[in-house]
């Protein structure tokens, strides 16, 4: 059996995100095991690819683990006057990003819901991050880029913007179509990645200008580890390679 006979792995960051959401909008009270928004988390986090099955015990994120980790979050609340259960450090780095910056921390708990729901990637590089930062930092970063890449209206102008100028939807690194490769399936598809870094030009407001048209494996490589190459960087990058394989 799966992970019999072992601990469950640590909660990642992406899950106390969830956690600790949920705790927020249950004003940073516990939920129990019970509670039908803590069985719906568990739920979620069973279907996340974060940890391997082979690393589950069959408690893994049941709604009891689930319920404790919400009472770790509430009970070190900087206003809770009661004796706080163990969690850990992670626990209260992401709280205080709910605390300091709420609006976006809900939203980025969103996206990954949404990433969730859709099937897409959310888990990051475990070694994510930028230099001088800590984990935390380049995790919520990365994050919080992802979550704005997916921003459906600035993608959409993006891409209306690319067609009525009579442009194709192809990667703007490969050159890579999906209409090309998959027919009618592929048509219309691609994905939209912010060229300059949120930790190089801050978090404000973002214009179609500032997005590149990407195929999956182009986009991925960008975001593979820091610092982050421009797609024309990266466009180089397949160029020098093509030219050492042909010699």
């Amino acid at each position: 059996m799966p992970g019999a006979g072992r601990r469950n792995p640590d909660w990642e960051w992406d899950e106390i995100v969830l956690a600790c959401d949920l705790v927020a909008q249950n004003g940073w009270r516990a939920l129990p095991a019970e509670n039908a928004q803590v069985i719906e988390l568990s739920e979620l986090l069973q279907r996340m690819t974060v940890h391997p099955l082979e690393a589950r015990r069959p408690d893994f994120r049941n709604p009891n683990g689930v319920g404790r980790k919400t009472a770790d979050i509430a009970t070190h609340h900087p206003q809770y006057s009661g004796r706080p259960t163990h969690g850990n450090v992670l626990d209260e780095q992401v709280m205080g990003r709910f605390l300091t910056e709420p609006d976006m921390m809900h939203a980025m708990a969103a996206s990954i819901r949404a990433s969730v729901a859709d099937g897409e990637p959310h888990d990051f590089p475990r070694g994510a991050g930028y230099d001088g930062e800590s984990e935390i930092e380049g995790r919520y970063m990365l994050r919080w880029h992802a979550y704005r890449e997916r921003n459906p209206t600035l993608r959409r102008r993006k891409i209306n913007s690319v067609l009525s100028g009579g442009g194709s939807l192809s990667c703007e690194v490969c050159s890579f179509d999906f209409a090309q490769a998959y027919g009618e399936r592929g048509r219309g598809y691609i994905e939209c990645h912010h060229v300059e870094p949120l930790h190089l030009g801050g978090e404000g407001p973002r214009t179609i200008r500032d997005l590149a048209l990407l195929c999956s494996n182009c986009h991925r490589m960008i975001h593979t580890r820091p610092p982050w190459p421009t797609p024309a960087e990266l466009r180089e990058i397949i160029r020098r390679q093509a030219e050492g394989q042909a010699n």
